[in-house]
């Protein structure tokens, strides 16, 4: 790839990802905390800087590219071009190889869509305080009656561990951190935020478009996952899904069909790059320049 297409394109993914780092990297500056927002720069272990930088993937090299020269991942030619290594590529065939078994799971199953997001709820159930400075809308005798009238079915076992010790015994699944991939389901809203997770976490192997594509989806569906939470948060421009009411069941159960149906687009096209890079993996290593 000729240095004026490559550098268009880190260009357009840097203006791309900066309407959402640099609102975060200005509140953190100013020791300024967002409830819904920080979540994605936070609990997922992937830097602003990361996120914001490009790569093409493994396969296409970049030339004139010294850029990359100190890049994980990366070497650079005599002739200054820089491509992924094949050596680096086959490091990372075991997690290559999991990611690949564990999305297909989830593919393979039907979404369910029954949830209406309580996960949130049972993690402040007759709790003594709530995970963000933010009022309940509910109040927290509220907050516990809608818990204790409803049937909590949470399959993702990272929504799951933080739920309060009352609130355990109420979930009818009990996923955990070794059986994740047997309860794992697409309907599910951390779910398809998580494919966020699984593809960062195969940088620089991945193109940086599909990273991105996939954190624009998480970003939209944390919004609803907190809309639809006990939290009031109106002070941060949010109306609430009220699932404790039918209309809001609605409202949410569609939001989370469509949020599904784009998720299952991401996690095949993530599923295709593992079998590619798989592939590329077991090939004679003199195809592509390994590390010196």
């Amino acid at each position: 790839m000729e240095r004026s297409l490559w550098t268009q394109r880190a260009e357009e993914h840097g203006r791309r990802v900066d309407v959402w780092t640099q609102p975060h990297l200005s509140r953190r500056r100013d020791g300024i905390k967002h409830p819904v927002h920080d979540f994605l720069f936070t609990y997922y272990s992937y830097s602003p800087a990361a996120l914001r930088r490009w790569h093409p993937g493994f396969g296409t090299c970049l030339a004139d590219a010294p850029e990359y020269a100190d890049l994980r991942g990366y070497l650079v030619g005599p002739d200054g071009s820089a491509t992924v290594t094949a050596d680096y590529l086959r490091s990372h065939q075991p997690l290559i190889t999991s990611t690949r078994h564990f999305l297909t799971r989830v593919a393979d199953r039907a979404p369910t869509f029954g949830c209406f997001g309580l996960h949130e709820w049972a993690m402040v159930y007759r709790a003594d305080e709530t995970r963000h400075p933010v009022p309940l809308r509910l109040g927290a005798a509220g907050t516990d009656e809608v818990v204790e009238t409803h049937r909590i079915r949470c399959s993702h076992f990272d929504a799951f561990r933080f739920f309060t010790a009352p609130a355990i015994p109420l979930n009818t699944l009990q996923p955990g951190r070794e059986d994740r991939g047997d309860f794992e389901q697409p309907g599910c809203l951390h779910a398809t935020m998580d494919l966020y997770k699984h593809a960062f976490r195969l940088s620089p192997l991945l193109d940086s478009d599909l990273i991105a594509d996939c954190f624009d989806l998480a970003w939209r569906v944390r919004d609803l996952d907190m809309r639809a939470s006990p939290y009031d948060l109106a002070d941060y421009g949010y109306q609430p899904v009220a699932i404790e009411t039918p209309e809001g069941k609605v409202v949410y159960a569609e939001a989370q069909r469509g949020f599904a149906e784009e998720g299952a687009r991401l996690r095949g096209r993530l599923i295709d790059e593992c079998v590619r890079l798989l592939q590329w993996a077991h090939q004679p290593s003199a195809r592509q320049p390994t590390e010196q």
